[in-house]
C-alpha cells in the first residue's frame, strides 16, 4: 500500500512538471528601426492563433508561448 501511494505521488509530480514545461513566457521590446524609439500599442501575436498582447509605453511585452509555437508576428496599424 505504501509503495502504491509513493508511486501515485511520483506520477503526480512528474505530470505537473510536464504540464509546466509546455509553455513559457516570452518578453521583449519593440523598437522603431528608424530612430530606435519604443513602439507603443504594437500587437504581438503567436502566428496562427488568437493569442496575443500589445506593447506598453516603453514598447515592452510579455506573452505566454506554448512550446509548439515558433513565430511571433508583430504588427502596428495606423488609423489616420
Amino acid at each position: 500500500m505504501k509503495l502504491k501511494v509513493m508511486f501515485l505521488f511520483a506520477c503526480l509530480f512528474l505530470s505537473i512538471g510536464i504540464a509546466i514545461a509546455q509553455s513559457s513566457n516570452a518578453t521583449g521590446r519593440v523598437l522603431s528601426a528608424e530612430d530606435n524609439e519604443p513602439i507603443v500599442g504594437a500587437t504581438v501575436q503567436i502566428e496562427g492563433t488568437d493569442t496575443g498582447t500589445i506593447t506598453d509605453l516603453d514598447g515592452k511585452f510579455t506573452i505566454n508561448v506554448p512550446s509548439s509555437a515558433q513565430i511571433l508576428v508583430i504588427s502596428l496599424e495606423f488609423n489616420l
